[in-house]
């Protein structure tokens, strides 16, 4: 088990894989999720690369990760692609090992893969299974995970899931991104987005809820106070769990009509512990974030990064250096850029 200590600063090293470009139309490059491929060997990456929404990417120095280590591969590939609900899906993620060595799991002989769909103007999670990382990907035909009804904290979307298999329990715990429909009972941000938990037992057809685990800070001015977003979990040296999380200081206004209303500027990266055997409740949050926007270097503002930094995700090499991939950018025009810490 690698234990995360959380570093204290960081070295801004450039876009690692860029956006598509389009044009003026909306690209991304961004949401990563990164496991290490003994076929290759080296590292794999599935990310969130629109147009189409997924993509692949891959490292053969296992520990120089940085700007011109990353092949780009095209799309994900699905076996059955007729499956995606709704026609499209996007934010891939591989279902991992709790152990924070990035290692993908097999469960049953096969590796497990999550992605967000849509399903009649509602996101939705699915899952799709392979013999190989590289795929091809073959879908489950209905969501693994719905949205909620009424008040529920997911009501309205469920997006920006993480997948990890405990063994011991034989059961796949998923995090993911509740948006609701009504106004939450709390004093900040009533309508911004919290972290949900799910549980799904092998042999089971869908997950079970375990509901809110790591709702927006209740301290003003907080820079998680207005909503929360992906979450990668890592086993941690002061705490039992270390999440990797994205959120924002801005709480969403249900009046506003642009298309970053339920995510308002700035998305920032930060951290939340547990202390629990079990990570699924009693999180906290640490105090400040990874960087805010206006401490970004003028280098990295050269390189495009600004507005906002997206999902983040932490890799540990053998070296002691510690890589974290995210996404920065205005919405719809983010490229992944790299930090490090350590040694390099």
């Amino acid at each position: 088990m690698t234990e995360m200590e959380v570093p204290s600063t960081w070295q801004h090293a450039g876009v690692v894989v860029p956006r598509k470009q389009v044009g003026a139309n909306s690209s991304v490059a961004g949401d990563p999720c990164i496991v290490w491929d003994d076929t290759l060997p080296g590292w794999r990456m599935v990310l969130f690369y629109e147009p189409p929404g997924h993509g692949q990417a891959i490292c053969r120095t296992p520990d120089n990760v940085g700007p011109g280590s990353w092949e780009f591969l095209g799309p994900l590939r699905f076996s059955n692609p007729e499956a995606i609900l709704g026609g499209h899906t996007h934010k891939p993620f591989i279902i991992m090992t709790p152990d924070g060595e990035n290692r993908a799991t097999t469960i049953d002989g096969r590796y497990g893969l999550v992605t967000v769909s849509t399903l009649a103007g509602r996101k939705v999670v699915q899952q799709a299974w392979s013999e190989s990382l590289e795929g091809p990907w073959e879908l489950e035909p209905e969501a693994v995970l719905s949205p909620g009804t009424g008040s529920d904290f997911d009501a309205k979307h469920v997006d920006a899931v993480t997948a990890y298999y405990f063994a011991d329990r034989h059961e796949v715990l998923y995090f993911y991104m509740g948006y609701p429909l009504q106004p939450q009972p709390r004093a900040i941000s009533p309508f911004g987005s919290a972290q949900g938990a799910a549980v799904r037992r092998v042999g089971e057809v869908r997950a079970r809820k375990l509901g809110m685990t790591l709702a927006p800070c209740q301290q003003s001015g907080h820079w998680a106070s207005g909503w929360v977003g992906g979450l990668q979990l890592l086993p941690g040296r002061s705490h039992r769990w270390v999440g990797l999380v994205n959120a924002s200081p801005t709480a969403p206004d249900p009046s506003d009509n642009a298309n970053s209303r339920e995510e308002p500027a700035p998305s920032l990266g930060g951290f939340a512990f547990c202390d629990s055997e079990w990570p699924t409740g009693e999180w906290t949050w640490a105090s400040e974030p990874i960087e805010r926007i206006e401490d970004i270097p003028a280098e990295a503002l050269a390189w495009g990064e600004g507005t906002n930094l997206w999902r983040h995700h932490i890799l540990q090499m053998a070296s002691g250096k510690v890589a974290l991939f995210y996404n920065s950018g205005y919405y719809g025009k983010e490229q992944l850029y790299l930090k490090t810490a350590g040694r390099v």
